[in-house]
């Protein structure tokens, strides 16, 4: 790579006045920028050596890989005159950077608490929902399957139990991850939702403190309540924290916290917050049983654009209240769940039409894998990867959705449950209701497919000129390939195929898991992730240190038989500066499989509030046909965790 190249490249798309500030860490840039409007995306998409680009928390990323980017990093720094700063020093400065939006901000904070505990919610909703599938009249003839087998009745009273569960003690779960949102000790706030949902509650009645009453009242399913509560917790704890002498701290800083937080949440915020909550609830309600399916029709329409915002991270803490209502008899139903369900099968789709349109292979391989995913109820592949790059296919969408969404209103379909938002979330729907809520995801899927291929068929240029550009920047690129002689020639030779083995003792899991976008969307190259147990990292293959880095917390090897791996241990360990991490060996270092690269002290990242997962990429995956995950569970260092598959 030439690095002083791809710098002056990179500053001419963004604009060498543009940029305010610039860090790197093992595999990007990092930048904060004046105003993303200016950069010029499409020639910084186009260059060679730049193998992607996002935006997150105020900074704007540039993907060059382990090895290239601190040099690359240095050639920039050199032609604009920029200072260097730490990526802890950028992030601050992303935070002043960042105009305040006190709307986003509330958004944010409700996603990070919550996307923690939808797996809770979804196990609940799809138990829920086979509960229902039991005991619901209706749905293979006039009796329920209980009544139809008694003898499972045992099993849906356990079913019904474990199904209750994550709903009825929902503010614990609130607790627990509000807790650590908010920098308090997350046992803590399990201990603030235990208060909540006491079965002593349920009963009733009235405390009576000094010259005033309280009155008792359960918080069971609340999600306000305990986030307010936890909230108040947070502020109690880190204010004893800092008055209490070390001596005392330990001992009486969750006592007053705990204590102090349990009156007032039971006195007043309690209270305040579930009213606030109710009103929320039945405010929109209101606005669903008076608008009817005219309300559930423009629901449908703007369902993905509020996905674009962000704005339906908030529906989740609705939507727990819908449900819990609907249980206790005094609701209508999720019909959230439902016009979601529409929206996102609208999208799949509209991408599905583009897989039959492109003639483009990346085209086609990213839309049918995306649409798949979009059918079962995650859309961002196909939204920000096919439809809003093509555009028109998006908006096809959402007369797909608008029109299911008003079907869907006009028959009441609503979820009893929460569960997947697409073609299974039949699953969460009443049984009834079940017939209608299939015909309108078919209306939906129709209809967008429809509209997407006549249009994208009649307006071929808005799909095609794609596939052009693509596959004249690959001549470009094989005739620069050419030029270039015996490099270019090598990394064109077929590859062997190899075994990579875990370098950590963990649990492995798929990439697409791991909460940092470089590694989840695979820009960086295929491989695996591995959640840690212990604290030492071994090669795991033969080979050859390519990049040793200053913080630690990444290695870059190229194993014998040329597959080049990046370990990187943790997202945004960089900023730890090599504190809590030791390392063995140094670049151009020869290692053998099993050596001892370095150690990490796990309790001490987790206690400085970073994630550890370690994540195990093939950097010169292009090379292979395949990369493969072996690994699923636990795995222990020096176990077989990938496999590349060399070209023919």
């Amino acid at each position: 790579m030439d690095h002083k190249q791809v710098a002056t490249d990179v500053i001419k798309a963004i604009g060498a006045d543009n940029i305010v500030a610039a860090a790197h860490c093992a595999t990007r840039l990092r930048l904060v920028l004046k105003d993303d409007e200016a950069i010029d995306q499409k020639a910084l998409d186009n260059i060679d050596g730049v193998k992607g680009t996002f935006k997150t928390n105020g900074q704007y990323q540039v993907i060059i890989g382990p090895g290239d980017v601190n040099n690359v990093y240095d050639e920039l720094i050199k032609q604009t005159g920029l200072k260097e700063v730490s990526t802890e020093d950028l992030k601050q400065i992303a935070a002043k950077n960042q105009r305040f939006n006190p709307v986003m901000a509330f958004i944010k904070l409700l996603s990070d608490i919550f996307v923690p505990i939808i797996p809770a919610l979804v196990a609940g909703g799809l138990l829920m929902a086979l509960d229902n599938v039991l005991v619901s009249q209706g749905l293979f003839g006039p009796k329920s399957v209980v009544e139809m087998y008694p003898a499972i009745k045992g099993l849906e009273g356990m079913v019904n139990v474990m199904s209750a569960a994550p709903y009825v003690f929902l503010p614990i779960l609130v607790g627990i991850s509000g807790a650590k949102r908010f920098g308090a000790n997350q046992f803590l706030g399990a201990v603030v939702g235990m208060m909540m949902t006491a079965p002593a509650l349920a009963e009733g009645g009235t405390w009576h403190l000094f010259n005033f009453s309280v009155h008792i009242q359960s918080y069971t399913g609340q999600v306000i309540p305990a986030l307010a509560a936890v909230w108040i917790l947070s502020i109690f704890e880190k204010w004893f924290h800092k008055k209490l002498p070390s001596a005392v701290d330990f001992t009486f800083t969750p006592l007053l916290s705990v204590i102090l937080t349990g009156f007032l949440t039971f006195i007043v915020v309690g209270p305040v917050m579930k009213e606030l909550s109710d009103l929320i609830t039945n405010g929109i309600v209101w606005l669903y049983s008076t608008l009817g399916f005219v309300g559930t029709g423009i629901f449908g329409a703007i369902y993905s654009p509020i996905v674009l915002t962000g704005l339906h991270q908030s529906f989740p803490a609705i939507e727990t209240q819908l449900v819990t209502a609907y249980k206790s008899g005094t609701g209508y139903g999720d019909f959230i769940f439902v016009v979601a369900s529409m929206a996102n099968v609208a999208q799949g789709a509209a991408t599905t039409a583009v897989y039959f349109l492109t003639k483009n292979e990346k085209m086609k391989g990213l839309s049918g894998s995306a649409a798949v995913s979009a059918l079962l109820g995650i859309t961002e592949p196909a939204l920000f990867g096919v439809n809003l790059k093509l555009k028109f296919p998006f908006f096809c969408a959402l007369i797909g959705s608008a029109t299911a969404a008003t079907l869907a209103g006009l028959f009441h379909v609503v979820a009893v449950s929460m569960g997947s938002a697409g073609f299974i979330g039949f699953l969460s729907i009443g049984a009834k209701s079940i017939p209608f809520y299939l015909l309108c995801e078919v209306v939906s899927f129709v209809v967008a497919f429809i509209i997407t291929y006549l249009y994208g068929k009649t307006h071929n240029r808005l799909v095609n000129p794609v596939v052009e550009a693509a596959d004249t920047d690959a001549a470009d690129a094989t005739a620069q390939a050419n030029e270039s002689g015996t490099e270019a020639a090598g990394a064109n030779e077929a590859v062997q195929t190899e075994t990579i083995s875990s370098p950590v003792n963990g649990t492995a899991e798929d990439l697409s898991q791991v909460n940092d976008e470089v590694f989840s969307q695979k820009m960086m190259g295929d491989g695996a992730a591995v959640i840690p147990s212990d604290g030492t990292i071994v090669a795991p293959a033969d080979g050859e240190i390519t990049v040793a880095y200053a913080t630690k917390h990444a290695y870059g090897l190229t194993t014998t038989d040329g597959a080049e791996v990046l370990i990187h241990i943790g997202l945004d360990t960089v900023n730890l500066k090599g504190e809590h991490f030791t390392s063995n060996v140094t670049q151009g270092q020869k290692i053998k499989k099993g050596d001892v690269l370095g150690t990490v002290d796990l309790d001490a990242v987790k206690a400085a509030g970073y994630d550890t997962t370690t994540m195990i990429v093939v950097t010169n995956t292009a090379n292979y046909s395949a990369v493969k995950r072996l690994a699923d569970g636990a795995v222990q260092a020096g176990d077989d965790l990938i496999a590349v598959v060399g070209k023919n």
